[in-house]
């Protein structure tokens, strides 16, 4: 039997939160951003009116402006996001237990054993749906109903706002393979630019390609996204209650200056990396590998990645690995606006091992004197709070451009 599962997207859901309490501007551009004086003044949401300006999410509030003049900017509020956010998930409840948040304002849902509760029509059940969230919390939905996660994710952005569109397995071919590539899920930037070098621009196109060959090109994503152009995606629709394995631990920030010195850079990345470490001692996990982003004020972002010579969570290790890479992409005193630092191929504690040479028997001494430093770091930060302690290669530099 076929599932039936539907991806339910709120439209513009920020900028809509906000329009309940601004409801004057429901037809005047608006949009939500970030700050501009704490240098985070980008478009976090817009409404219709916005978009049809052209004013993109992610673009700078300058770029935004020249585009549309009018445009009136309000600040975010993460507090009432969120909980309008679960009031929408606690709706989804009512109609099944396996609901799978997808960021704040997305959610599959599988209805497939369920659906018979509420008249057995998939599509009738999305349009009740979708005008049970209007009359209830004023806000608009468009709904994709498939088979499968990744086509009922297509099938909610093919048609927006407040629309349903429904991808069976008779018109799947008809409706996703004439579609851009980059429309496929996880297809991003980088992988669009990669497949457009060889030709292949629209999923149909993806999907004639033999995997091997998908393969080879990209790696393991290649023969995913093969079988995901193909609707042959088998993946499960997890319940949200259900914990979902950690594959990265990262933190970034933007700071209030731009960085140009490399005691400045090292200042910020060992601050970052001990907030890393400490994440990951939490959930007993050690970093196989470090990642790092280096972002300039024209936000172009650089980054690069390499793997440890044993598994870590250990503030000074991962210092030293971000900042290895950091020096290989940025030089001073070219200027940096942001960083962030990611703990990747994470493994349990249980299965974190490192080879012992028999000729440095002291560095076996010293990582164990560091471990028991920072887990004493821990529980006094659990206890005074985590501005209580830092680590003394985290802290600010004290220079006329100094850290936050």
């Amino acid at each position: 039997m076929d599932r039936v599962i539907l991806h339910c997207d709120l439209n513009c859901f920020y900028a809509s939160v906000e329009l309940l309490s601004h409801p004057d501007l429901w037809d005047i551009p608006m949009a939500v951003c970030g700050d501009p004086a704490s240098r985070h003044g980008v478009i976090l949401a817009k409404n219709e009116p916005a978009k049809r300006c052209g004013v993109q999410t992610a673009e700078t509030i300058w770029q935004a402006k020249k585009k549309c003049p009018g445009l009136v900017l309000l600040p975010p509020h993460h507090d009432l996001y969120r909980e309008y956010s679960r009031k929408v998930n606690a709706i989804y409840d009512e109609y099944t237990d396996l609901v799978e948040p997808f960021g704040i304002d997305e959610s599959w849902l599988d209805v497939t054993h369920s659906l018979h509760l509420f008249g057995g029509d998939a599509k009738l059940l999305a349009d009740s749906l979708r005008e049970r969230m209007k009359r209830e919390l004023g806000l608009t939905l468009s709904v994709g109903v498939s088979f499968n996660k990744v086509f009922a994710k297509l099938g909610s952005d093919y048609k927006k706002p407040d629309a349903t569109t429904v991808i069976s397995r008779e018109n799947w071919r008809d409706i996703v393979w004439p579609l851009p590539v980059g429309d496929l899920l996880f297809v991003g930037g980088a992988a669009r630019k990669l497949l457009g070098q060889y030709g292949i621009r629209t999923i149909g196109q993806l999907a004639a390609c033999r995997p091997e060959m998908l393969e080879d090109l990209m790696g393991k994503m290649g023969g995913q996204l093969y079988e995901y152009a193909n609707g042959l995606d088998r993946e499960p629709v997890r319940s949200r209650y259900d914990a979902e394995p950690v594959k990265s631990v990262g933190n970034g920030t933007t700071f209030s200056k731009n960085l140009t010195t490399r005691e400045q850079v090292h200042g910020g990345i060992a601050m970052l990396a001990d907030s890393v470490g400490s994440r990951l001692r939490h959930c007993g996990l050690y970093a196989g590998g470090v990642q790092v982003t280096v972002r300039d004020p024209a936000f172009h972002d650089r980054s690069r990645q390499t793997q440890l010579a044993a598994p870590t969570h250990l503030i000074r290790d991962l210092t030293a690995a971000a900042m290895d890479l950091t020096d290989q992409l940025w030089h001073p005193p070219a200027p940096v606006r942001a960083l962030t630092v990611t703990a990747i191929h994470l493994v349990p504690e249980g299965d974190a091992y490192e080879q012992v040479d028999l000729f440095t028997t002291g560095a076996a001494s010293k990582k164990e004197k560091q471990e028991k430093l920072e887990a004493a770091m821990d529980r006094i930060r659990g206890k005074y709070g985590t501005g209580a302690i830092v680590f003394g290669a985290a802290q600010p530099e004290k220079e006329e451009d100094p850290l936050p």
